[in-house]
């Protein structure tokens, strides 16, 4: 039997680290099921890393991570806003001089559309 010199015999482990890198390469399609069976078999049967090494040869050292997924911008309540409507439909009723405080109804719609978008919340604990 003839060795050559500097040949490191394959591990198990070598072995499926060829195998999981063969199955990331169907999953993001770069295989075919048959090339990957193909494949995967010449890799189980190899019994030195010389010989595992050619078996990934043509494909990427490593996957490509998928792309990041910006998170969604949450819009914050228009708390701030309600004291400036408030003052400015207060104005407008005292200059129209009608009989009831009309006020009163949009400031009731915009206070529970505020207090329903706050309601869902939770308390946050840091920074």
């Amino acid at each position: 039997m003839t060795v050559e010199p500097g040949a490191v015999r394959a591990s198990d482990a070598d072995r499926e680290k060829v195998v999981a890198a063969l199955n990331q390469a169907v999953g993001a399609g770069m295989l075919t099921l048959a090339e990957a069976e193909e494949r995967i078999t010449t890799a189980y049967a190899a019994r030195y890393r010389a010989e595992l090494v050619g078996i990934t040869a043509d494909l990427p050292l490593e996957p490509t991570p998928p792309a990041a997924v910006a998170p969604i911008a949450r819009r914050r309540p228009p708390v701030f806003v309600f004291p400036l409507v408030a003052a400015v439909l207060i104005v407008l009723w005292a200059i129209s001089n009608a009989p009831f405080f009309w006020p009163v109804i949009p400031l009731v719609f915009i206070g529970l559309r505020i207090a329903g978008v706050n309601q869902g919340r939770r308390w946050r604990t840091g920074p």
